[in-house]
């Protein structure tokens, strides 16, 4: 796989994995393959920040192996009105939103229609602040590594909210590590932070990040819920 120099530095994956179809068995499987790549590279005071819902079970899995603070980012893709499995940007969890201008191009909708899925957007990342986090302060990150966990990247812009909201926060480095992605989400990716670890990357024409998995389901709020107490958040 090719990465010019300065990208190479930034970026650890698995090239036995490259390509590779189905090779977690779920997420916690890859939670567990990424503990074992992070457990070199980070010390005991970073933090991992899990996205909400996929990835909480790799998030909490890679806490409880390298005993690290765990705490949730909230950031939600803003969805397509008439295919709302795919979207065309992402808002993050103060409101801001950034849309992927490639993808726009593509679709009839109005600045009024983005404003106005963007608003709708930021009103379900409230909620699930106040059901996932009740009243707990968000956590003080400046000058800390962040680890920001998600069960794989597609497009990216849900990562990308969640990065520009923690170099807000200024932490000391931020890494993402997720199981997979897109060989061009990563390369895009790489520019705004410190490290990605990403073990299966795959260049391929259609990307799905189920395909990384065996088993693939929804996460819903039972499964976040035990693992959130697995890991004394709740």
């Amino acid at each position: 796989m090719h990465f010019n120099s300065e990208l190479k530095q930034k970026v650890i994956y698995d090239e036995s994995l490259y390509n590779k179809l189905h090779v977690f068995r779920d997420r916690y499987h890859a939670g567990e393959v990424l503990a074992k790549r992070l457990e070199a590279l980070v010390k005991k005071d970073a933090l991992i920040l899990a996205i909400p819902a996929g990835g909480v079970p790799v998030g909490t899995t890679v806490a409880k192996k390298l005993r690290l603070p765990f705490d949730l980012i909230i950031v939600r893709k803003m969805q397509i009105p008439y295919d709302p499995e795919a979207g065309f940007g992402a808002v993050g969890p103060d409101g801001s939103y950034e849309v992927n201008k490639r993808i726009l191009q593509y679709l009839s909708l109005s600045d009024d229609d983005i404003k106005k899925i963007a608003e709708k957007t930021y009103n379900v990342i409230k909620q699930r602040m106040k059901k996932y986090r009740g009243n707990k302060p968000l956590p003080n990150i400046s000058g800390r590594t962040v680890i920001l966990v998600d069960d794989g990247l597609a497009s990216g812009y849900t990562m990308y909210m969640a990065v520009k909201w923690v170099k807000r926060q200024s932490p000391k480095k931020i890494i993402v590590a997720v199981p997979t992605a897109p060989y061009d989400t990563v390369v895009a990716l790489l520019k705004y932070v410190d490290l990605i670890v990403c073990l299966n990357i795959r260049r391929m024409t259609i990307f799905a990040v189920a395909d990384a998995y065996k088993k693939w389901y929804d996460v819903d709020d039972e499964e976040v819920f035990r693992c959130l107490r697995e890991v004394n958040f709740l």
